[in-house]
């Protein structure tokens, strides 16, 4: 079995359930010592890191909240201490508001703000002090920066536009000192928020090209091509994975 993350100390914002944890395990499996943030859900939480240290793997988990920058900022310190160092970061963690521009509340337009920009960018100022040559910085996007095929998801849209846009205006300042930045952008993914089954899945089924949902390995396994020496040469891309869904 091949580990090329063998030696290699990454954090996961967002990591305990869904699309983060499935990401967290591929990590553990390619050989990375790994630490994810959740925020409120202790139970979760620990039984992905019981699962994954009892398969004998590195897992520790850090209750952040990614709307509060003084936690992620304690995240990133303490995946650094408790790790020896900082070799990946994966931006995952985000929230889903829809609702139309007359009704959109402006606290949950600040939260939406706070969780998938400031979030992610606190994380990335934290992260890039302590990465060196080699380090990788991925964070998770959506295919609604590019598309928006129904209404109420403008704002939603906005924050994943806005994080495509830091990753590519950081990839001048980050390239010359060897770390590469990417953006990973889902279409529709299978998770508990958003089943593959019935409601809104059967309506948007019809526009994916490969005729089904994706699945969070399918997104774990794009963030471990990025995060390993064989995409040293890579950076600064938008890569939708979305079975064909913005074609």
């Amino acid at each position: 079995m091949t580990t090329p993350l063998a030696g290699k100390r990454a954090l996961v914002t967002g990591g305990s359930r869904g699309i983060g944890a499935e990401i967290v395990r591929r990590l553990v499996a390619d050989g990375a010592a790994v630490a994810f943030t959740y925020q409120s859900s202790v139970q979760t939480a620990q039984a992905l890191v019981d699962e994954l240290v009892g398969a004998g793997g590195s897992t520790t988990a850090i209750q952040a909240d990614s709307a509060d920058s003084a936690a992620i900022t304690a995240a990133v310190e303490h995946t650094v201490s408790t790790l020896g160092g900082l070799d990946i970061l994966v931006n995952n963690a985000g929230i889903a508001i829809a609702g139309t521009i007359e009704d959109f509340p402006l606290e949950e337009f600040d939260r939406l703000i706070a969780v998938n920009v400031r979030g992610v960018f606190t994380a990335i100022q934290r992260a890039v002090p302590h990465l060196g040559a080699g380090g990788r910085i991925i964070t998770i996007g959506s295919v609604n920066a590019d598309r928006v095929p129904m209404n109420g998801l403008a704002v939603y849209a906005l924050t994943k536009a806005a994080v495509a846009g830091l990753t590519r205006g950081l990839v001048r300042e980050l390239g010359p000192r060897g770390i590469t930045i990417n953006t990973i952008q889902p279409g529709p993914v299978a998770t508990d928020m958003n089943p593959e089954v019935g409601g809104f899945s059967d309506e948007v089924r019809p526009f994916i090209a490969v005729g089904r949902y994706g699945q969070p390995r399918d997104i774990a396994s794009a963030v471990a091509y990025l995060a390993s020496p064989e995409a040293s040469y890579v950076t600064g891309v938008t890569w939708n994975i979305d079975g064909g869904f913005v074609i």
